[in-house]
């Protein structure tokens, strides 16, 4: 019999609600030992008295049981949705080990569900991905793959490889059978098109992986431009140090704010220029890996001052850079020095820190809602990047010894690739390619 477990659903603190949850064979037993109640209905709101294992009252509260298999976890659950804080809960959470269950270990519920058949690996990274989304937009995403965008995805480019490894292994076995003679020029087609829609895949997660993580925007310039200045704007208090001396910021700082539905992490890095003192050194060199780090880059300039050899540093580095940039000349509200043809063929944005940015962050919404736009699905972990990655390498591994009529080595690139794939969302079982084979092939005879 699997333990029963239990655990507090709701984050930590004061609330108006708590969730306790039991998952497991006696999770029944338990809520009708807590209710001193014969029969609990499944799947009604009950409001109940909840009792401690020493029969003293804790609190009034709604129970809810959910009959196995109906379940988030496939098991028998018993929810428990008292007043909030930090003792009511406690000591719910307390009586339900005192009658049986054992606390629950991280993530143990969705693993359960998971193990249960009730949700697949797609379902489960999104769950714990849709309490840490950073955007309205990503929040959209991974309710997509909560609905089963990717799983469907993933089950029908599996099923693609499975037919062609599973007409691979009839012609090695069965070659004196009939064998429609247009077969290998079908199975490189559809590598072809599954490879095109991986890497369509694959640039869009890149792309787009700030709407889930929320996107980095490095604020960059040379010394004096108002970086720091800025960074206080946007973020309403004052969070960085700013001074008429150059070189004040040494370090960088790193802050969330919201940017119309996204929260975006803003950088405010130390000046970029040629540094003598050694712990300057170390910040410009923080500010260039800052750089490579961003999703967006703010290049700040200071409109009042003329464009410098310094200027032409930090231009340098958006020419050579091939991420999104945002040109933003500083100080608006001070007569205009600067040399406006340095930055010909690139779009300006004037702002003061001081008064008015509501330009700048214009540009930063419309460019995040731009990124978050399309409808291309999208992976969500670093685990599902690098196994579509196997995937595709397996698969192109896989064509030249088809072209070469080497089939076996077809056959076992073509099951790697099939194994890197599965473990996105269901592992895969070799059997699958018997079940194939003489499913879709009348070689019983």
């Amino acid at each position: 019999m699997a333990s029963t477990i239990s655990a507090i659903a709701t984050a930590s603190g004061v609330s108006s609600i708590s969730i306790i949850r039991v998952s497991g064979d006696i999770a029944l037993d338990i809520a009708k030992q807590i209710t001193k109640k014969e029969q609990i209905q499944p799947r009604v709101a009950n409001l109940l008295s909840i009792y401690n294992h020493n029969n003293q009252l804790i609190d009034q509260a709604i129970v809810i049981y959910f009959k196995s298999p109906k379940s988030f976890t496939g098991e028998d659950i018993v929810e428990f949705q008292c007043h909030g804080g930090f003792v009511v809960a406690q000591e719910i959470l307390e009586t339900t080990i005192a009658y049986g269950a054992r606390l629950a270990e991280a993530g143990e519920f969705s693993k359960r569900a998971f193990l249960n058949g009730k949700i697949d690996l797609t379902k489960a990274e999104a769950i714990a991905k849709l309490i840490e989304a950073k955007s309205v937009e990503g929040a959209k995403i991974l309710a997509k793959q909560l609905k089963g965008d990717l799983k469907d995805f993933i089950d029908s480019s599996r099923e693609n490889l499975l037919r062609a490894t599973a007409y691979s292994e009839v012609m090695i076995d069965y070659a004196e059978e009939d064998i429609p003679d247009d077969i290998l020029e079908n199975i490189l087609s559809q590598l072809d098109s599954l490879i095109l829609q991986i890497e369509k895949i694959l640039e869009a997660s890149y792309r787009r992986k700030g709407l889930i993580e929320g996107f980095k925007v490095a604020i960059i310039g040379k010394p004096n431009v108002g970086k720091s200045s800025l960074l206080n704007a946007l973020l309403s208090y004052d969070r960085a140090i700013v001074s008429d001396i150059a070189g004040t910021t040494r370090d960088t700082i790193e802050e969330q704010v919201r940017v119309g539905s996204h929260i975006i992490r803003l950088v405010d890095t130390a000046g970029i220029r040629e540094a003598v003192d050694t712990i300057e050194q170390i910040g410009v060199k923080k500010s260039m890996e800052s750089i490579d780090d961003a999703d967006v880059i703010i290049a700040l300039f200071d409109r009042s001052e003329p464009f410098d050899s310094e200027d032409a540093k930090i231009m340098e580095i958006v020419k050579e850079s091939d991420k999104e940039v945002i040109i933003t000349l500083n100080k608006s509200d001070l007569p205009p020095k600067i040399d406006m043809e340095q930055f010909d063929g690139y779009s300006t944005i004037e702002v003061s820190a001081k008064h008015n940015f509501k330009q700048l962050t214009d540009a930063m919404k419309s460019l995040f809602d731009t990124i978050g736009s399309d409808e291309e699905l999208m992976l969500i972990s670093t685990r599902q990047i690098e196994a579509v990655k196997k995937t595709k390498e397996s698969i192109l591994e896989a064509k030249e010894p088809l072209l070469n009529g080497e089939l076996e080595f077809f056959s076992y690139h073509l099951q790697d690739a099939i194994k890197h794939l599965s473990s996105i969302s269901t592992p895969y079982n070799s059997e699958e390619i018997l079940d194939k084979m003489f499913g879709e092939f009348c070689l019983g005879k």
